[in-house]
């Protein structure tokens, strides 16, 4: 599929200009806190801690006890994701609100997608 070339100048200065994230080009990370998770960052602020991600957990993997300091959304891509209260999988959305503590895990490994406005506590 060819992208359309734009008809006229941008409108926006360098600094409002849209970020286009090639996510072939984002490297997959360990998560520390969670062995056999990875993570590909495709946002994020250290200031206020707003960050976009894409998590890839291995069948059976587990990403510990751990507590939201704000709103974490998380949409499933593939696979199946859960915890304690139920389970999601593909075009499923979960929220959880602040302060929500939960083990989340995946039995046959999943890809999903999560949004997050602050740094989660991990427990363990």
């Amino acid at each position: 599929m060819s992208a359309a070339k734009p008809k006229a100048e941008p409108r926006n200065p360098p600094e409002l200009a849209s970020r286009y994230i090639r996510g072939a080009e984002v490297p997959w990370t360990k998560m520390s806190q969670a062995p056999g998770v990875e993570v590909k960052v495709l946002y994020e602020d250290p200031s206020t801690g707003v960050f976009t991600g894409l998590f890839r957990i291995p069948a059976a993997g587990v990403v510990p006890d751990h507590v939201h300091r704000a709103l974490e959304q998380t949409y499933v891509l593939e696979g199946t994701f859960g915890d304690e209260e139920g389970m999601a999988g593909p075009g499923d959305f979960i929220w959880r609100p602040e302060g929500n503590r939960h083990e989340a895990f995946s039995p046959d490994g999943c890809l999903i997608l999560g949004f997050f406005l602050k740094p989660n506590s991990f427990l363990k």
